[in-house]
Order: structure tokens, then sequence, then C-alpha cells
């Protein structure tokens, strides 16, 4: 089958279209035929090396973190799929590889594709969905009134992380730059801070929750946003001992992150609050609550370009630039 590969780590690592062999379908498996893939942050923090001591990938490494397409097969212990079902999935994060045209899925990861979207539509989907749902509903625990600063709102994960937090019945605080502002207003933004003419730290006050997916530069002014007792949640890191504890990390490795993450949690400490690491994870049963949310009308993906699989590193360059407006999806088929 065809795929897209990178055989090194590395920012000038631009990969490659090769062929390998067609996946190996496990008892609980579902080998699905790729229709479209979308293109994530985390494909490039992947590539670049960044999580190379947390993910330990071999190579040649077809990368790829979302998908929608068709079932081609399944596995012995396989109940709830058959072939020729559309579906949508974020597949576990050691068995990556969607910039392909063919990838096994554990089905315990696997939901239907909504009904009311497109096969482009449906691949934008699982990555930033979960992460959003494991934020906001699973880590934060979001009520109705509570207010939330959601940084980066014209964003993937921004973008449906802030439908989510109204859905909830959340007051949404975001940021963005001068040309998203009215557009993240129209996802249902109720305050929309524009970083290139304000400083969210001194706008915004009392807010009980914080997610970022930015640098430690707005990681530490968040705190400064959320009342005493609020949860700071960063996507972005830096990662914390939990983590590396539910990750199974060796112990050198939990002594780092230790380290690393000891000034923001403390802070967070002293403010009465708590700063928690969330690395999204492959989660089926999740993605079936998402594609209810999606198929009554109260989540819409956002898909900015679509580019064809030749082009896929096109379509990484693109979203490493910076200024795409949600989700950049690659159509295989």
């Amino acid at each position: 089958m065809k795929a897209f590969i990178i055989d090194r780590y590395g920012k000038n690592e631009v990969g490659r279209i090769g062929e390998t062999p067609e996946p190996e379908v496990r008892d609980d498996d579902v080998l699905i035929q790729i229709h479209a893939a979308s293109i994530n942050a985390l494909d490039s923090k992947i590539k670049n090396g960044e999580f190379k001591l947390i993910l330990p990938y071999h190579f040649p490494l077809i990368l790829g973190n979302d998908l929608a397409g068709t079932v081609e097969r399944v596995g012995a212990r396989v109940r709830s799929f058959k072939p020729g079902d559309e579906v949508y999935a974020r597949p576990d994060d050691d068995r990556i590889g969607t910039f392909a045209e063919f990838i096994a899925v554990k089905e315990s990861s696997l939901a239907l594709k909504p009904n009311n979207l497109s096969m482009v539509e449906a691949a934008s989907v699982p990555l930033v969905a979960l992460t959003a749902w494991q934020v906001l509903v699973e880590t934060a625990k979001l009520k109705k009134g509570q207010k939330v600063l959601i940084h980066a709102g014209s964003g993937g994960v921004g973008t449906i992380a802030i439908q989510l937090a109204k859905h909830l019945g959340a007051f949404v605080a975001t940021t963005t730059s001068t040309a998203n502002v009215a557009w993240v207003k129209a996802l249902g933004a109720d305050v929309v801070i524009d970083y290139k003419q304000q400083d969210f730290a001194t706008v915004l006050r009392d807010y009980d929750v914080v997610l970022n997916s930015l640098g430690n530069g707005e990681l530490n002014k968040s705190l400064q946003v959320l009342k005493p007792g609020g949860h700071l949640i960063s996507i972005s890191g830096p990662p914390t001992p939990a983590f590396a504890i539910a990750r199974g990390l060796a112990w050198p490795l939990r002594q780092a992150l230790r380290l690393l993450s000891f000034g923001i949690r403390n802070k967070a400490k002293k403010n009465g609050g708590h700063y928690t690491f969330v690395f999204m994870r492959a989660d089926g049963a999740q993605l079936r609550e998402i594609t209810a949310l999606i198929e009554s009308g109260a989540i819409r993906p956002v898909v900015d370009k679509v580019f064809p699989f030749q082009d896929t590193h096109k379509a990484l360059a693109y979203v490493d630039s910076g200024r795409a407006k949600g989700k950049v999806v690659v159509q295989v088929v």
C-alpha cells in the first residue's frame, strides 16, 4: 500500500510517499480503507522527535493520527463493526499511521462516522474532539455557569473546545489574532481577546478553568486569570509525574518530568488551584458521545483546506505555518 513515511526524526525531514506492507490485523482489530486523514500539531512534534522518549517509534514511520474511512475486514473477536461500515477514529498512539491507504485500529478506539458529515469533515474530528472532551468533560468536569478560557480559539482544538464548552453551559473566553476575532465569536465565544492588541492576563479574572495549548509564557500568565481553586490544564506541557506514572515511564524519566513541571505545579498550588497535563488517548466510547453531539448540531467541524494525498508534505508545512483556521485534511481516496 502507499503511505507517507519519515525515515528519521528532524525538522528538516520532509517525508515521502512510499510502498509499505498492509498492516497486520489482530483478533480485536478492524482493517480500514482510509478515505481522509487530518493534520494535527502532534504530527510535526512526532516528526521533530519531541516525543521520542515517551513514544519510541520505529523507522520507517507512517505519520498520521486521525482518519475516516470504510471497514475492509474485521478480526475474529470484533463484534461492533462489519465490512462496509463508515467509521472514524484516532488510533492508539503506539499504532499511528493514518497517512496511508489502510490502517488496523483496535475495535475499542473506533466509532461509526457521524451521518451528517462527509469523510473529509469526519477525518478532521477525532483527535481534537477527544482532546477537548478529555480536558473539559473528563478532567475539568466543566459545569453550567462556570467560566473557561480556551487559548488559540481558531486552532483545531480551540474551534471544537469552544463549541463543546458552550454546549456544557459555560461562559467562554478565547484568544486569537486580529483577523480571526469575528470568526471565533461566531463559533460561540462570549469574550474574544485579540492577543495582538490585548494581554489576556490583564483583562480576564476569576476563571474556573484554563485550557492551554501554547507555550510557557501563556501557561504561567494563565494562573493570573484563575480564581482561587481554579484548574489550569495544558495539552502542550510540561508533563507531570502523574502522567509519567500513567504511561508507565521509567524512573529517570519520571524524575525528569517531576523537575520539568515543578514550577507550574507549585505556582498553581500556591493559588489554591491545581495543574494537570493531558495527553489525549484513543477512546471509541467517547467518540460515540461526540458523534451524538455532531449529529444533533451542537458541534460542527471546521475544515480550512484539503490537500491531495501526494501533497501530504505541503499540508504538514501549511499547518506548521500557523495560518490554518480549524483543521487541514489530506484526501487519500
